[in-house]
């Protein structure tokens, strides 16, 4: 009798260490790759368009059962980039305008954040990804589809955005509070593209 009770206690000692290893493993926070990872962005007016990218400060993403279900994303506003511009003064005189608070006051607000709600396939292969945008203090829903892979607790992730700035507070320019503004004109809808890649190292965390 005692020798079968220390075979059941051998049995019941194994299978809760399978299964504590289960629920540990059952969802891990991926920290983001930032030197491979980027958020590009598009701004269009009456007379053309400019492009660039800010980098991520940092991020993890967060997935159980090989699927995202959360992400966390810090925007670095003081690395804004403009790409179309090759003459560097006015380069620089964008970039300085875009920081200053005309635009996304980075002086005051120096990160942006993006936190995944939820994530869900849709039938054209992609997903639809839906989360909290904070910009200038104001915190907006979006939603937008983006291509997700999971391989080898590595997520890449690619979605773009479009958004109506004028809902963080970034009026410049903007029809719906300046007349007669012409060519001067700048469009309130802008593009932003996250291009996400996780580092290969993974921490895991206790599931919710």
């Amino acid at each position: 009798m005692k020798k079968l009770s220390v075979i059941i206690l051998g049995i019941v000692v194994s299978a809760s260490a399978v299964f504590a290893a289960d629920s540990e493993g059952e969802k891990k926070a991926l920290e983001i790759d930032t030197k491979a990872s980027k958020v590009y962005w598009t701004g269009k007016k009456v007379t053309g368009e400019h492009t660039g990218y800010v980098s991520i400060g940092d991020g993890e993403v967060h997935v159980a059962k090989g699927e995202v279900v959360a992400a966390n994303v810090n925007m670095d506003l003081n690395t804004i980039v403009c790409t179309d511009l090759t003459n560097e003064e006015w380069n620089q005189k964008l970039v300085g305008h875009l920081k200053s608070d005309d635009f996304f006051s980075v002086d005051k607000y120096p990160v942006a954040n993006f936190t995944i709600k939820s994530i869900e396939a849709a039938d054209n292969g992609k997903h639809k990804v839906k989360g909290d945008l904070t910009m200038k203090g104001q915190t907006h829903e979006i939603s937008f589809p983006a291509d997700v892979k999971v391989m080898n607790d590595v997520v890449s992730a690619k979605g773009t955005a479009t958004i109506d700035r004028t809902k963080w507070n970034i009026q410049y320019g903007s029809g719906k509070f300046f007349k007669g503004l012409g060519d001067n004109l700048i469009y309130d809808d802008f593009e932003i593209t996250f291009d996400i890649t996780t580092s290969p190292l993974s921490q895991e965390v206790a599931a919710d």
